[in-house]
């Protein structure tokens, strides 16, 4: 097959896993508003947790060694707290921007991996990230400008803080995907958040609103459906070539904002996520053999 096919189709099933993830935080959205973030939370990860253990059995897959079910715990710890953090971020920020706060997980990886893997950090990944933050300071500073709105400010917080979640998250699943199928991987990532959320269950679960049952089914089986695409698309596919496509997150986070939330587009989102997303494709580019961005994709709300 000629290489521009064999990329061909990693490349489009890439693109539609990026638009799925980012069509699901806007269902994650509306229903955190709706219902509550806990609740959208719990309820996604129980359909998400079914749905997996229906696939397992499907594809008749074994249960994991020890080794790979810690790596499954481990992760899904990780997520239980980066995906409560972004989608608190969600609620109180434009999607678009949510999303343009997020992209500096790559850069954080960068020294994540040089602390936990011994990896070295060249001179243009230092220059990366600095850049990357100059980014985040021109979307933060729209944030304490003008009107003050603590809110807002909070919800940045928090998408910076899952980032930095997230960049660890990259880390465990570049040792994550070589051992585990991507509907082993998306099973255990719901079943432990499950059980993450079901210990304040007794306390704060609540049956949700009729209405809200089917974007529930829905946020759940378009991220499990877009996970399993993007393992599948970097399982097949140079992570350097598929990088970019990660970044057209940005404009379906604001086509969706506009057209569902009445979101507007600022400047200072577009600069910053203009700088930020610059800041990655130098450090992807310029980055060592074993890099953290050779990580397949997940997003940080994804669970």
């Amino acid at each position: 097959m000629p290489q521009s096919r064999s990329f061909a189709i990693p490349f489009l099933i890439c693109c539609a896993g990026v638009g799925l993830f980012s069509i699901m935080d806007g269902v994650m959205k509306g229903l955190s508003l709706s219902i509550g973030l806990y609740n959208a939370l719990f309820w996604r990860a129980l359909v998400g947790s079914l749905l997996g253990l229906a696939l397992m059995l499907a594809t008749r897959r074994g249960w994991p060694a020890r080794a790979v079910l810690r790596l499954h715990l481990i992760r899904g710890l990780a997520v239980s707290l980066m995906a409560p953090l972004f989608f608190y971020g969600l609620m109180h920020l434009a999607l678009a921007e949510a999303i343009a706060l997020s992209f500096i997980a790559p850069l954080i990886a960068l020294y994540l991996a040089a602390l936990l893997l011994g990896e070295p950090v060249g001179r243009q990944a230092i220059g990366a990230s600095l850049l990357g933050l100059v980014g985040v300071g021109v979307i933060v500073a729209g944030r304490v400008s003008g009107d003050y709105d603590l809110d807002a400010l909070l919800g940045a917080l928090a998408v910076l803080l899952s980032a930095v979640l997230f960049a660890w998250n990259l880390i465990l699943q570049r040792q994550q995907a070589q051992l585990a199928s991507p509907v082993e991987v998306a099973f255990f990532q719901h079943l432990v958040m499950l059980g993450v959320f079901s210990l304040a269950a007794p306390f704060w679960a609540a049956n949700p609103p009729l209405k809200a049952v089917p974007f529930i089914l829905l946020a759940a089986a378009l991220a499990f459906t877009s996970l399993a695409l993007l393992a599948w698309a970097y399982a097949r596919s140079e992570a350097q070539r598929l990088i970019p496509v990660e970044y057209s997150a940005f404009l379906w986070a604001a086509l969706i904002g506009w057209l569902v939330f009445d979101e507007e587009l600022s400047a200072g989102t577009v600069a910053g996520a203009l700088l930020i997303v610059a800041g990655c494709l130098i450090a992807a580019r310029f980055k060592p053999k074993a890099s953290p961005l050779d990580a397949p994709h997940v997003e940080p709300g994804v669970a």
